[in-house]
């Protein structure tokens, strides 16, 4: 975003041409300025793979073929996420519910949208968008010897994302709140489990109010 031009040309500015839009409609065009100028980056600099290196959830954002999005959620031992370089990151993903709803766009759509925040500690949050592809765990390994092996059930990588950081910036901490970890039950986590109760069961009543949904999609003959 910011590299590749020559001393004295100015880079194109960040951002969609949508939002600069609505900067001019609301008058806030010199406030994102200085915002892209001070915050954003093409790359992780030290602080950004510090944070992202500790970190046990995150969000992510991912789009079809068409532009229809989805955002989904992902936990993991702190580290989940691997800073392989300044430009590289990329995360594991588990045996989940077989929709595969977030690496299904990935494979139409490369680019995705990760989005991390510290509840409990510095209580600040960070943008990363980039573009993305799917690489098989040992392809993954073979290139990357020092990435961990955690032989926990359900928690061995189906396929790796690996993403290429095209925008970094922060999330502002004003509207973040603060929560307090708490220690984990003894009861283990149910990594990869196809236990309906230890998933949530029905918790939103979506099998109960239609009991036929199964039977209105077959799979093709």
């Amino acid at each position: 975003m910011f590299s590749g031009f020559r001393s004295g040309e100015i880079p194109p500015r960040p951002g969609s041409a949508g939002e600069h839009q609505l900067q001019r409609e609301w008058g806030t065009t010199e406030r994102a300025d200085r915002f892209y100028a001070d915050q954003v980056l093409d790359h992780l600099n030290a602080r950004m793979r510090e944070f992202t290196a500790r970190q046990e959830w995150f969000f992510i954002a991912t789009a079809d073929s068409r532009g229809e999005c989805d955002s989904s959620f992902r936990a993991g031992p702190s580290g989940i996420l691997h800073v392989l370089d300044e430009k590289t990151l990329c995360y594991p993903e588990y045996r989940g519910n077989g929709v595969l709803a977030s690496v299904g766009n990935l494979r139409e759509n490369p680019h995705i949208g990760i989005l991390m925040v510290d509840f409990t500690r510095d209580r600040i949050g960070l943008h990363v968008n980039g573009r993305a592809r799917l690489v098989p765990d040992g392809e993954m390994r073979e290139r990357h010897r020092g990435l961990p092996v955690d032989d926990a059930r359900g928690r061995r990588p189906v396929v790796w994302v690996e993403a290429e950081v095209t925008e970094a910036y922060i999330h502002c901490a004003k509207h973040i709140p603060r929560l307090v970890k708490a220690p984990l039950l003894q009861r283990r986590r149910a990594w990869g489990s196809d236990n309906s109760r230890r998933k949530g069961g029905d918790y939103f009543g979506v099998k109960a109010a239609r009991p036929s949904v199964l039977r209105r999609f077959r799979p093709p003959d």
